[in-house]
């Protein structure tokens, strides 16, 4: 089962030491010896009973034993914890969203990610509608022993700025070997294949064909009609097989059909068959060895996979070494160091514009078959016929004309995939080295240095033969170029450490860390790109320009953070325990006299098992309270008004204005939170629950407000808001049966958490945060939870909806309250049974409630591509919509659908129309796996052996959003709120693991 584990106190902060003589002691020892003791922050391990604020730990192969190879950790860690809400889209390579005990700020905010007490980048990077996915990525799972997850603030306190949204602490692995005392090797080996999920994609009409209405446009050679080319929508003419008309494919020399005209029918491949089952390939061997006072581990893991869309790939190697070495009896050394090397090829793109799977969802014509512009694509990109004259391979479905090839909103879909791809390599070093030495048996000292370097270089194409598009720095719409982006990211971390350990008397004791921090992080990003297109096709440089490009997009800084803290950690008879804790922090981003700031904590835990001697039923019962506070610091260059370069004119330099106005005087955000618990172990560990409650009051918020532009800026950053957080969170642990040979876990979870924007600023009721298209924005509203979807609605009168007796159509309101992106609550519920050499699992991961905007049903409706737009006879008759005129009558205003088209949709519906409830269940994991037993090993070098068969996202049970995943938002970050447009399907993915040790 699950450690279900709350903690008191962490003890370090950004990435220090503490009881660092105690960790590399225990760090040697078997696990059977530290049973009743956790992992918290900063790789310090603590008595379970004694820690009084809520967490929960996850050991490795609860992440991933049970699942296919992600590529992002974070991803693995949906339905296992009480109150991490996790958001995974379906971008390739994409972004793992981690919410822990819901949105305290108003831009919102991901946790602080900490690997053996040293803390790193998460950054999550979305740009050009591409999502380059977070950081978490790079850390490789083989490496993890387990992940502990502190909540609330308490937990964190000790992190101080860097601590609002909770803590994700990683433990990775020590060398261990063979009992012998020999080196020790494991060599795994999966593969997983995926299987789109039909219920995630659009199920298309098939009896209608191209066009705004259902009449052809231009007549062809013979009299015969030409196919509606230029309309990217399916609310033409009724198929009819006897009927032959001229489609795109008429005009493609290198076609079949070149020259004919050819049934009107529905296509026999849509668009389904242009995706391919992707195939995850992973492999990995570790060497180690491992004895007191010393051990060693080295891993090497490549991964390679390939996505949904044609021509995408990703091939990720990982090395990663560790050492623990005692130099002394007294001086122990550890080092760990990995590095990441990804390259990346065809990223989806996300969102509207130039979105193949958006012009699947909402701008399609039923009649084209993707088979055959796959076909049209490869012919007519050969080298010895593109030209011009047929747009250098982009033969598209969506010519303007008859007599003009060129695309009008849409390329061929593999021109797109084959020629517009993005490519990206980011490069990842995380190092941390420590010593400690013991000047006493009760105090020791401890130094450490850790250095975390990731480094992107990002590169986007158009092709020659595109359809004009925005494009690079200027925006303007071009049909080639060529942009490319560096970023480099570090931080570094000094930390030196006092730890001690005094016995007040026989039964009272007091143990803490006096120490401090010093962090510098450093951001370094240069964009570029082509203006007016490509001078030459195909070659993908600066220098090949049609213009001059402009200046390039540079932002650099390097910031500090200085600080100090202190605990101490008070253990009374081992039946009550009390912690305090206290930080300063001095932030080199905020104006003297606000930079220095503390964080105080103080937290307690009562063992009542101990007190009322309930053992004999209940083997462990703690109460637990604490009170913490965290907060955050500024981004750099929000102190004073700073001035991009815009080039150079006539030999002067010119700069783009300023848009927001700078604050000299902010100040930290601050978050407050309060926690009660309990958690009670039954009948010998067969029954464990565990409860939260917490109240979390964030004020001070950073944020850039929307001011008038007649003052010359369009924002001002400010602090202001007040957000409130108050939830519960339950775990529950059961073992329904336990024999010799076959034991039933149960570890279930579950959290609510009530979110309120209780106020932002003076006048100031509303906070736009993020706007889709269709009208519909994600905000901040005083009085609602975060995440409020603005949009238009219906006009009523009586509960009934108003139509307008000019149109026919209905009426709508705009700015009215259509939805929010918070959901009621998230759970989880995995079963694992074991029989002998056997092991079966599954996780059921549960979501109410959160609504989300459609962008794809508000056009996709309109445009006639899915399969309630053509039921019986609603195109071909004249439709009276639903609701009463103005003076409450019932509507009689007939509406015409055969030479109009569409009265469903964005063109006569408001956007609630299409607001969706976001909840889900599903068949997150599964597998079956058998180890295979001695007796067959023998005689043979390997001395373990398993075999395992793996599944994720096998079944949406249910869910409420039509064709796409409720989960599949377009990015991370503030793009995980809300909004589905143009998601790729999900895959049902499946696989086989081997994993043999010798």
């Amino acid at each position: 089962m699950k450690k279900l584990t709350a903690s008191l106190l962490v003890l370090v902060l950004s990435s220090s030491i503490a009881v660092a003589n105690a960790q590399q002691k225990n760090d040697t020892i078997k696990t059977k010896e530290i049973e009743g003791v956790v992992v918290t922050a900063l790789g310090i391990k603590r008595e379970k009973k004694s820690l009084g604020y809520a967490s929960q730990e996850i050991k490795a192969s609860a992440l991933s034993d049970g699942t296919t190879n992600t590529g992002n950790i974070g991803a693995q860690l949906s339905g296992k914890v009480a109150g991490l809400n996790v958001t995974t889209n379906n971008n390739f390579g994409g972004s793992a969203n981690l919410l822990i005990r819901g949105v305290k700020t108003l831009g919102g905010g991901n946790p602080l990610i900490v690997i053996d007490g040293s803390p790193v980048n998460n950054t999550y990077t979305q740009e050009k509608s591409i999502d380059y996915g977070n950081a978490l990525s790079d850390i490789n799972q083989e490496d993890i022993e387990s992940i502990n997850v502190l909540k609330g603030a308490a937990a964190s306190a000790l992190y101080g700025e860097r601590g609002l949204n909770g803590v994700i602490v990683i433990t990775t692995k020590n060398g261990k070997g063979k009992d012998d005392g020999s080196w020790g090797v494991t060599l795994s080996s999966s593969v997983n294949v995926g299987f789109i999920d039909k219920s995630t994609f659009p199920e298309y009409q098939t009896r209608y064909g191209a066009g705004y209405s259902q009449k052809f446009g231009s007549k062809g050679p013979g009299g015969l009609n030409n196919a509606n080319f230029g309309a990217d929508a399916s609310w033409g003419p009724k198929f009819d097989p006897n009927l032959l008309v001229y489609q795109w494919d008429s005009f493609d020399p290198t076609s079949p059909n070149y020259g004919k005209a050819t049934p009107w029918v529905a296509a026999k491949n849509g668009p389904i068959e242009f995706f391919n089952n992707p195939a995850t390939y992973t492999n990995t061997v570790t060497l180690e060895k491992g004895e007191k006072g010393k051990n060693i581990s080295f891993t090497y893991d490549n991964m390679m996979s390939d996505g949904l869309m044609p021509n995408s790939h990703i091939n990720k190697n990982t090395f990663s070494l560790k050492v623990n070495y005692d130099l002394t009896s007294k001086l122990h050394s550890s080092f760990y160091s990995t590095m990441t090397l990804q390259d990346t090829k065809g990223r989806s793109i996300t969102g509207y514009s130039d979105n193949t799977v958006t012009g699947f969802r909402q701008w399609w014509q039923t009649n084209v078959d993707v088979k055959d512009l796959e076909r049209a694509y490869f012919a007519n990109v050969n080298p010895s016929i593109a030209s011009a004259a047929n747009n250098y391979g982009n033969v598209t479905w969506n010519r303007k004309s008859a007599s003009n090839g060129a695309p009008a909103y849409w390329n061929n879909p593999y021109f797109q995939a084959y020629q517009n791809y993005t490519s990206d390599k980011r490069h990842r070093n995380f190092t941390y080295a420590q010593l400690t030495y013991d000047l006493l048996d009760n105090i020791s000292v401890t130094g450490k240095v850790s250095y975390d370097r990731s480094n992107l270089f990002a590169e986007n194409r158009v092709a020659v033969g595109s359809i004009a598009q925005p494009f690079g720095q200027s925006g303007n719409d071009v049909s080639s170029g060529y942009a490319r982006r560096d970023v480099l990211r570090t931080e570094t971390n000094y930390d030196l450490m006092v730890n001690y350990k005094f016995d007040i008397t026989d039964n009272i004791n007091v143990s803490g860390v006096l120490g401090g921090n010093i962090r510098r992080n450093y951001f370094n990003s240069v964009y570029g790109s082509t203006e007016g297109g490509l001078v030459v096709p195909g070659i993908y440089a600066l220098s090949n320009s049609k213009k001059a490009p402009l200046a390039s997009d540079e932002s650099e800084y390097t910031t500090q953070t200085n600080s100090g803290y202190i605990t101490a950690s008070f253990d009374f008879f081992k039946k009550f325990y009390i912690d305090g804790t206290w930080r300063v922090d001095q932030s080199s981003t905020l104006p003297a006299g606000n930079n220095v700031y503390n964080y105080p904590s103080v937290t307690g835990s009562l063992i009542m098992s101990e007190i009322l001697d309930t053992k004999s039923w209940m083997n462990f019962w703690k109460l637990r309270a604490n009170y913490a506070e965290v907060g955050g610091t500024a981004d750099p260059y929000m102190l004073t008004n700073n001035y991009r370069s815009a080039g150079i004119l006539s030999g002067v330099g010119i700069y783009s204005s300023i848009l927001n106005q700078a604050n000299p005087d902010l100040k930290p955000q601050r978050s407050k939170e309060f926690e009660v618990g309990t958690e009670a172990h039954f009948l010998k560990d067969r029954i464990t629950v565990d409860f939260a409650y917490y109240k979390t009051k964030t004020i001070d918020q950073i944020i850039t407000l929307p001011v008038s532009s007649g003052t010359g800026y369009t924002g001002k950053v400010i602090n202001a808001g007040r957000i409130d957080n108050t939830g519960y969170e339950v775990q529950l642990g059961l073992v329904p049966i336990k024999t010799k040979d076959f034991t039933w876990n149960i570890d279930a979870n579950w959290s609510k958490n009530k979110n309120e924007v209780v106020s932002l600023y003076p006048g100031i009721t509303n906070l736009l945060l993020n706007s889709f298209q269709g009208g519909v924005s994600l905000n901040a509203r005083v009085g609602e939870a975060w995440g409020t979807l603005i949009g238009s609605d219906y006009v009523y009168l009586n509960g009934q909806r108003v139509i307008d007796p000019d149109t026919g159509i209905y009426q709508t309101n705009s700015n009215q309250i259509i939805g929010n992106t918070t959901p009621d609550w998230i759970g989880g519920i995995r079963n694992t049974f074991s029989y002998k050499g056997f092991s079966l699992s599954f996780l059921i991961d549960m979501r109410k409630g959160g609504d989300i905007f459609s962008t794809d049903m508000y056009y996709g409706m309109d445009t006639g591509l899915y399969k309630e737009t053509a039921i019986g006879d609603y195109r071909d008759k004249d439709v009276i919509l639903p609701g009463v005129l103005p003076d409450g009558t019932p509507n009689n205003i007939a509406l015409s659908q055969f030479s109009t088209g569409s009265n469903y949709g964005y063109e006569t519906q408001p956007a609630k129309e299409f607001v969706y409830d976001g909840s889900f269940i599903k068949l997150r994991e599964a597998s079956i796996g058998y180890m295979l037993p001695k007796s067959l090993l023998a005689g043979t070098k390997i001395y373990d052996a398993k075999i395992s068969i793996v599944g994720r996202n096998l079944w949406i049970i249910h869910k409420n959003l039509p064709y796409a995943d409720p989960e599949a938002m377009i990015g991370g970050g503030i793009n995980s709120y809300g909004w589905s447009i143009g998601s790729m399907p999900t895959t049902r993915d499946i696989g086989v693991n081997v994993t043999f040790k010798f």
